[in-house]
């Protein structure tokens, strides 16, 4: 009988244990990719708020409508991503040489709002 009780014990334990693990393995941020070429711009984190269209087809500096928290770009291209206005390269208020690339098939939180982008093939 005791030896039937432990087995159902620690059959109980593993369940609970299983069920506690997957329970805090869900993951940080669900984001929605899109399944066809695109690239865009988005006011908020994680692809959220209201998205800007990038133009893949254009090589010059474009300024964002708004600024951006995230982007995806599902191109063939890179898409070079600026903290200030004018492709410019430094963080907001400071000079440096920061910018980022979102490069082919990827997405990204920014750091920094992102105020304009140029595409480089």
């Amino acid at each position: 009988m005791t030896v039937h009780l432990k087995r159902l014990t620690a059959v109980a334990a593993t369940a609970a244990a299983l069920l506690l693990g997957g329970a805090l393995a869900q993951p940080a941020a669900a984001v929605e990719l899109p399944h066809a070429p695109v690239a865009y711009f988005a006011t908020g984190a994680d692809l959220t708020g209201t998205r800007f269209p990038v133009d893949t087809g254009s090589t010059g500096c474009r300024a964002l409508p708004s600024a951006a928290l995230s982007a995806v770009d599902f191109t063939e291209v890179n898409i070079r991503v600026y903290f200030t206005a004018d492709c410019r390269t430094g963080l907001p208020g400071k000079p440096s040489d920061l910018s980022y690339v979102l490069g082919s098939l990827h997405w990204a939180d920014f750091p920094f709002p992102a105020l304009s982008y140029e595409v480089v093939r």
